[in-house]
């Protein structure tokens, strides 16, 4: 399966198709978009749609439902760590494909993926009456890939475009197993087979699969979500007026991390005594009981440029808060039971800095020294790491601490010294109460309280305080210049 690791999207390429927005689902909210059906094409049809999982666990996950009742519907979910499965029972299992065989089960969670699922029952050879390709690759196609491989039957008439089942994406009609992530760049075409190159293409120089401008008809039952309206984020944008319900999505639901340009988050997979939520951008000390934890990011400040972040604890009550950077490479980071307490406590590889919010002093090797203002739930803080000049700059409130400068390049003014400087950084916090939350903003979704919206020079990102001049949100096109 090496091809199919390879060609994730976890970059940006310049493709000439910029996507704008996703729509973020959280499980714990039971955010979905329903829709009825009318009767059309239940033979051939395509569904393509580009998603970020931020949640990786033993949860079952339904992105896409057709539901008429239980046991006579068709799904897309992720099966925990296991595997997916595409699965449309009807008196019966009529299709069924489990990803089982290659253990494929969309884990990476700084990855984009892509998704095309093609049906054409009419066909009369039995392979070519359902595909599905992941990232670009027929996956069909490959010998052992599928663990289980059902394919309909000819002529067998599908749940897909029949009036008497619902749709629902992000979440399953039936029960309380729900998708945790991003979505972006939908299309559904009514009547039609495509194949993969329809809507994406790889790139030439990397070999990563990127999205392209799907130009084709989409039939009468089809439909488009760009997502690009926050005050109507079920529009269907196809022209053929297939809305979606909202069910429990405000415009607050709305992010710029997609497949085009993707942000840095909260990397769920290591969650030490934590757990992560909203899109990956909040995190919450769980069970374990009081103790130093801390979450690091899915994507470092590069080794180069000059980079942006904004963090705010949620849980008043407590100053046992600390940001800091890191390397994001540090194995302290992935070490168990024997885990990465809080940024600037390691005292082997001397490589972290943290800024402790009960008495604002700056932590390096487990020992704190003066450096700026306590701070609290009450405040928003900021981080900026000049990896051009290993300087690092703390603010609270959009104030640099220790009359910091951060535009004053190598002479650093009031900065601390990156440790580590030639690793990419990842920026992060720690917390030493159990059940308190803090919540990250890198710049392409955050629900921290936002009243400014200010982005950087490049108009990426939302940030409640400008990042300083030259300094960037963590996201592929910005690395891509800078990093």
């Amino acid at each position: 399966m090496e091809t199919l690791q390879r060609t994730a999207n976890r970059g940006s390429v310049s493709t000439g198709y910029d996507i704008d927005n996703s729509l973020k689902f959280e499980s714990a909210n039971t955010e979905s978009l329903t829709k009825s059906q009318t009767d059309s094409n239940k033979k051939t049809w395509t569904l393509s749609f580009w998603f970020k999982k931020t949640k990786v666990d033993s949860d079952l996950q339904y992105v896409y439902h057709y539901n008429v009742s239980s046991g006579n519907e068709f799904y897309f979910l992720i099966n925990g760590t296991s595997d997916y499965r595409i699965e449309e029972y009807n008196s019966g299992a009529q299709i069924r494909f489990h990803s089982g065989g290659s253990g494929d089960s969309f884990r990476d969670p700084s990855a984009w993926y892509h998704m095309v699922i093609a049906c054409d029952t009419t066909q009369s050879t039995e392979a070519n009456r359902f595909k599905i390709y992941k990232n670009g690759v027929d996956v069909t196609a490959i010998s052992g890939y599928f663990s289980t491989a059902q394919y309909p039957s000819q002529d067998y008439e599908t749940r897909i475009n029949n009036s008497a089942a619902t749709i629902s994406v992000g979440k399953s009609i039936s029960a309380s197993t729900n998708f945790c992530g991003y979505m972006a760049e939908v299309n559904f075409i009514d009547g039609l087979m495509k194949d993969e190159e329809d809507f994406g293409e790889f790139d030439s120089d990397t070999g990563i699969w990127i999205p392209k401008q799907y130009t084709g008809s989409y039939g009468n039952e089809g439909y488009y979500l760009d997502f690009a309206d926050s005050a109507n984020l079920g529009d269907d944008a196809s022209g053929n007026g297939k809305n979606f319900t909202e069910n429990n999505i405000t415009a607050a639901d709305q992010a710029t991390d997609t497949c085009t340009n993707n942000f840095c988050t909260i990397n769920p997979l290591i969650p030490y005594y934590g757990s992560v939520s909203e899109g990956a951008t909040k995190w919450l000390h769980t069970s374990g009981g009081s103790g130093w934890e801390a979450f690091v990011a899915t994507i470092g400040a590069g080794t180069s440029g000059k980079w942006y972040a904004e963090f705010k604890v949620v849980t008043s009550g407590s100053a046992d808060n600390i940001l800091g950077i890191c390397p994001i490479d540090d194995p302290d980071l992935n070490r168990g039971a024997d885990h990465f307490p809080y940024y600037g406590s390691d005292t082997s590889l001397d490589e972290s800095v943290g800024y402790y919010a009960a008495n604002g002093q700056r932590y390096i090797g487990g020992g704190g020294a003066g450096y700026g203002n306590s701070w609290a739930s009450t405040n928003i803080m900021s981080i900026a790491v000049d990896m051009d000049n290993g300087k690092l700059y703390f603010a609270k409130d959009g104030v640099w601490q220790n009359s910091g400068n951060p535009t004053s390049g190598a002479t650093g003014t009031g900065a601390l010294d990156v440790r580590g400087a030639t690793k990419p950084q990842s920026l992060g916090a720690s917390n030493y109460t159990s059940g308190e939350n803090i919540l990250a903003n890198y710049g392409g979704y955050t629900t921290i309280s936002i009243s400014s919206a200010a982005s950087d020079e490049n108009g990426y990102g939302s940030f409640e305080y400008a990042p300083p001049s030259g300094y960037y949100a963590l996201c592929t096109k910005n690395l891509a210049e800078y990093g």
